[in-house]
């Protein structure tokens, strides 16, 4: 009786081990800061500036 609930309790050992590599191996990362997102955006929409203000250049110099 003391070996089967030894082998019972190696298979249960078993069966979390696989259930927590399973979990390991497809870990989600979490979302990103809030702050991160403010310093992206901040960076977004310079480039996006800095892009509308070259095509109004471009757009000025053709109507010339």
């Amino acid at each position: 009786m003391n070996e089967q609930r030894i082998e019972h309790a190696v298979r249960r050992i078993e069966a979390a081990l696989g259930r927590i590599a399973l979990v390991a191996e497809n870990k989600i990362s979490p979302p990103p800061s809030v702050s991160g997102l403010v310093v992206k955006h901040e960076a977004l929409r310079e480039t996006v500036s800095n892009s509308l203000r070259e095509l109004d250049d471009l757009l000025e110099r053709i109507e010339k």
